[in-house]
């Protein structure tokens, strides 16, 4: 069985719940997922998982928002961000979830990987409520998947690197994509605010699906 380390843990969100879902979408495309929130702890360790999830909101922020959010300021250590890099040099896949675009923002490099970030003051979101997610083909993550509708939130206006392929959109914003990194992939889902996100059919099989391609499994 693949193993996943999902780097949970942070403000605005439950994350318990949401992390506890994803390993649960996970598992029955058979990825076993330890789930921690001492994300550069769990990083400096050196772990040895086929694949890493992100699904956290670990960040500086701007102005104190952190602090003011009921969390703290929160910076990358030089050793974690090693790890993550040596993990994808090896051959392994990297799931970035919905506010792993604001994580980790003391890091340059961390854009570079996911293909996007939070531009504080720029970036936003509607409120939480119902979405219509266009999929567009042409990967094997959503080749043969329809539009779909889900209860979240779409962030918009990300600053979005320009060789960024869409795979999925909302409101004109990309939601979905996938990247290779040195030997390894990633891929970045900005849906999942809540359970809700977790429990819709379409968006669990979208888990699976880049699940399967970052383990480079042939049935993705």
């Amino acid at each position: 069985m693949a193993t996943n380390l999902i780097l949970s843990g942070g403000v605005a969100h439950d994350f318990p719940a949401t992390s506890g879902a994803l390993a649960g979408v996970l598992s029955e495309v058979g990825v076993e997922s330890e789930i921690t929130e001492d994300i550069a702890g769990a990083l400096a360790d050196g772990p040895d998982f086929s694949l890493i999830t992100v699904n956290a909101l670990r960040c500086c922020g701007d102005g104190g928002w952190s602090e003011q959010e009921g969390g703290s300021s929160f910076e990358l250590p030089p050793e974690a961000r090693a790890a993550m890099l040596r993990h994808l040099g090896r051959g392994g896949g990297v799931l970035a979830v919905h506010a792993a675009a604001i994580c980790f923002d003391d890091w340059p490099g961390w854009r570079g990987l996911l293909g996007a970030s939070w531009t504080w003051g720029v970036s936003h979101h509607p409120p939480l409520g119902r979405a219509e997610v266009k999929v567009r083909g042409g990967h094997p993550i959503v080749d043969g998947l329809g539009d779909f509708d889900l209860v979240d939130e779409v962030y918009s206006d990300l600053d979005v690197l320009p060789d960024v392929r869409p795979l999925a959109s909302s409101l004109g914003q990309p939601l979905l994509w996938a990247r290779d990194a040195g030997r390894g992939r990633l891929v970045y889902d900005a849906l999942g605010h809540d359970v809700r996100s977790y429990e819709n059919p379409a968006h669990r099989a979208l888990l699976q699906r880049a699940a399967q391609w970052l383990l480079k499994r042939d049935s993705a």
